[in-house]
């Protein structure tokens, strides 16, 4: 592990790195007086910081613009603020910082908020993972999930975009053949890729996945591991991995990309 300890005052410095070395003695750390050295870093791979423990009141750039550096640079990195003012905590929390530590500093209150730091869910062997930000990708047991058609995946990335939702034969043919409700041709499509997506994943002894009801069709969201349904349930990892890309092959979730831009990266 590699942690950046960032304070310009050269007391604090080296309180601050003597209380991650002694909570954390097994990392890598690496201590910076200003937010100038620590932007030199970054742009080296092999010197981005696993967590960061940063000052808030630093010379000529705030701890807090530091951060969104220091995210744009290495998303995943985890960001803990050290000071002596609680005013800034709204604001660090916003930055989905993963903690806050008053000054002065010590071993425990440091191995307190390293404990705390959640750890991204892997996919569990036996779970259905879906990953929404980026590429739409599904997984089974950590490999990718084979489909026959690509409209069948497609089907199944807006079952998820709707989060358990029913959703009308209408609703998805608007959506994969933008706009074509009415057609017989398209109605026949969808009940083969219905039947398709059903045959997919019984497969992997997940048909349950699927509700099929009163000419509507939606799925069971509890029992998918997906990237996006865990970062509207707030989990910092997953905020961290939202880059501002959300399904981009498929035009028809742009207005849910716009949606998590808005309230996630604005």
């Amino acid at each position: 592990m590699r942690i950046f300890a960032i304070d310009d005052e050269p007391k604090m410095l080296r309180m601050l790195h003597d209380a991650i070395a002694e909570a954390e003695p097994e990392a890598e750390i690496l201590a910076f007086s200003s937010a100038a050295d620590v932007t030199e870093a970054l742009p080296d791979p092999e010197k981005r910081p696993d967590v960061v423990f940063s000052d808030i009141e630093l010379p000529g750039m705030s701890g807090l613009t530091l951060a969104v550096k220091i995210k744009e640079a290495a998303p995943d990195t985890r960001i803990i603020f050290v000071t002596g003012y609680d005013q800034y905590a709204l604001e660090a929390y916003r930055l989905h910082a993963h903690g806050y530590v008053m000054k002065p500093v010590d071993a425990a209150a440091i191995r307190e908020e390293l404990d705390q730091i959640p750890h991204f869910p892997k996919p569990k062997p036996q779970t259905l993972y879906v990953q929404c930000f980026g590429f739409f990708e599904v997984f089974w047991q950590g490999e990718p999930l084979p489909f026959q058609r690509r409209r069948t995946k497609e089907l199944l990335a807006f079952l998820v975009d709707r989060k358990g939702a029913a959703c009308t034969a209408e609703e998805i043919a608007t959506a994969l053949w933008e706009g074509e409700t009415d057609s017989t041709k398209t109605k026949h499509q969808i009940r083969n890729l219905v039947s398709d997506l059903r045959a997919t994943l019984k497969k992997i002894g997940m048909e349950d996945l699927l509700i099929r009801r009163s000419g509507v069709l939606a799925i069971r969201a509890e029992q998918i591991d997906c990237d996006y349904y865990q970062m509207l349930s707030g989990n910092s990892d997953a905020l961290n991995a939202y880059h501002g890309e959300y399904m981009t092959q498929y035009s028809w979730a742009e207005m849910t990309s716009g949606k998590l831009w808005f309230e996630y990266r604005r």
